[in-house]
Parts: structure tokens; sequence; C-alpha cells
């Protein structure tokens, strides 16, 4: 079989959760297939997206990425508009990007699919501004209340639940103003996603209800709105997508669009792809199938 891509750049971020001999694996898998490959490190914020840059432009087939969801999301803006694929080598706490292509949680098996898999998947990216993230922003969590890295490291993906848990009974609701393609959504929430891809991984994975109607290669993004309680937003009532009337008492609201607005009052912090991304007020625009990633065959 031909070898999908004979020269290849890893980039990998130390700071990863997983505690593994990285190179070892990389070496057993891409030596014996004949792999001309390197690696970088990251060392700080922007770190990934530099030398995603650079490979692409040095000439290699495919630049490849050991880290969690914030290292696959600059990598993707290193690579943006340069014609070359990327490749996700999880190495994080939540994963969410591999869990939503189907790539093996095992690095050696996610390796493999350099070597072996010859297919890829076009999938949309969203923007903010200058910033082009992967997966979803939100706003309504603040940075006090975020899963810290010593959390991640001593509880791993119940670290996200955990924070989530202590949001949602302790955290005031706070006033949006949401215009989805030019339709305007008013009232308050708890907390409001804008997702480019369907998987939400751990975060608050015990309190949004599973998302089933999100496609990463539809050019839409899907915002979901977290209410306190089932009781109606502005113009909502056709959106309703499910509600969660245990514990939380939550009501949980779905619309698409090409171009999503979000204000809040007070303002919130911005979260994307799990990394700190400012304050509302803020607009994310789809860019659609932006970006090819390596898939199973």
């Amino acid at each position: 079989m031909t070898l999908p891509y004979k020269k290849v750049h890893v980039i990998l971020n130390p700071a990863a959760g997983q505690d593994e001999p990285i190179v070892n694996v990389l070496n057993h898998v891409f030596h014996p297939a004949g792999v001309d490959w390197d690696i970088s490190l990251t060392h700080k914020s922007g770190d990934a997206t530099r030398l995603a840059a650079a490979a692409a432009a040095s000439g290699v087939d495919l630049v490849a990425a050991y880290g969690g969801d914030g290292t696959q999301m600059e990598v993707a803006n290193g690579l943006l508009g340069s014609g070359v694929p990327q490749a996700i080598l999880p190495g994080g706490t939540g994963n969410a990007m591999a869990h939503e292509l189907g790539v093996s949680l095992v690095l050696q098996e996610a390796a493999e699919l350099i070597v072996n898999s010859h297919k890829r998947r076009a999938v949309d990216l969203a923007k903010m501004g200058d910033q082009v993230f992967m997966l979803r922003a939100y706003a309504g969590l603040s940075s006090d209340e975020a899963a810290s890295r010593e959390e991640k490291d001593k509880y791993g993906q119940l670290a996200y639940v955990h924070s989530a848990l202590h949001f949602l009974r302790k955290m005031p609701v706070a006033q949006y103003k949401a215009t989805v393609d030019g339709e305007i959504i008013e009232g308050e929430a708890l907390i409001v996603f804008i997702l480019n891809a369907g998987s939400i991984g751990a975060v608050m994975g015990k309190e949004i209800p599973e998302v089933g109607n999100v496609d990463i290669s539809d050019g839409y993004l899907d915002l979901y709105v977290v209410t306190k309680e089932v009781k109606p937003l502005r113009a909502i009532s056709k959106h309703i997508y499910r509600y969660q009337g245990a514990d939380a008492g939550a009501g949980v609201y779905h619309w698409r669009g090409k171009e999503i607005s979000l204000e809040a009052d007070p303002i919130q912090d911005v979260w994307i792809d799990g990394e700190t991304g400012g304050q509302t007020p803020f607009t994310v625009s789809a860019m659609p199938q932006a970006l090819e990633i390596v898939v199973p065959e």
C-alpha cells in the first residue's frame, strides 16, 4: 500500500495530560513505515500556531498535533489556507475533536492512521475576530469557576464535571442577546454555547443533554442556550431542543446559523475550545470545510 504521507511534522505539547513515552511510540510506528518525520515542542500559548505555519511552509505532507483540544486548535490556525492536512494525536483531558472524528484515544492507534489511512474529512472551522477555533465557544462560566490545570491533572475529565455542577448550582443568570443570521433572541440564561462540533467531550458532559444534531461539515454553527428553568426566552418556543427536569431543572434551546453574535449583561468571560478567549460581546462566523483532518478509513 502506498504511504499516505511521506514527510510528517509532529508538534508536541509537553504539558498535555497524558503520561506516556510519546516519542518512542511515534518512532515505533513511523520508522518501520519509512516516514520522514521530525518533532517540535511548544512552550507557551501561540507556539503551536507558529510551528504549524512554519512546517506547512517547509513542504511537509502532514502536520500532526499531540495534545488536547487547545493544541489542536492552535495547529489548525497555523495550517489554515496552506492546503496541508492535520492529524490528531490525542494527549489532552477531554479530546473532544478526536471523539468527534472517531480517532482512537490510544496514541499508537492514532499514529497508525498516519501510515495506514488515505481518508481525510473536510471540517468546518469558526472565526471570532482573528481567532479561529474548531469546537466551541461559550460564555457564562467565569475564569474563577473553570477547571484548573491542577484539577485536570488530579481528576481528569471529572474536573470539568465538578466545575459544571458548581456553576449550575451557585452561579447567577445573566441577560443575553444573541443574533443568529439576523434573528434576535433575548433572555436570561446560565450558559450559552456556540458549537461547531457535536462532541463537547468532558466539558459540561453531565449537564448538557447529548448534542446529536451538530455536523462539523455542514457549514453552520449551532447555538445552545441553557436556562435555569423551562420558561420562554423571547421567540424561543419553536426552538426548544430538550429539557432536563431533575437536579438542574434546566431548559436547553437550539438555533443554527452561519453568523452568531452574543452580548451579555453583565459582561461574561468567553472560552474558546477550553482556553480563555476574552469577554462578551463577540461575533462568530462559520468557515465551511476549511481544513482536512486524517480520519479512519
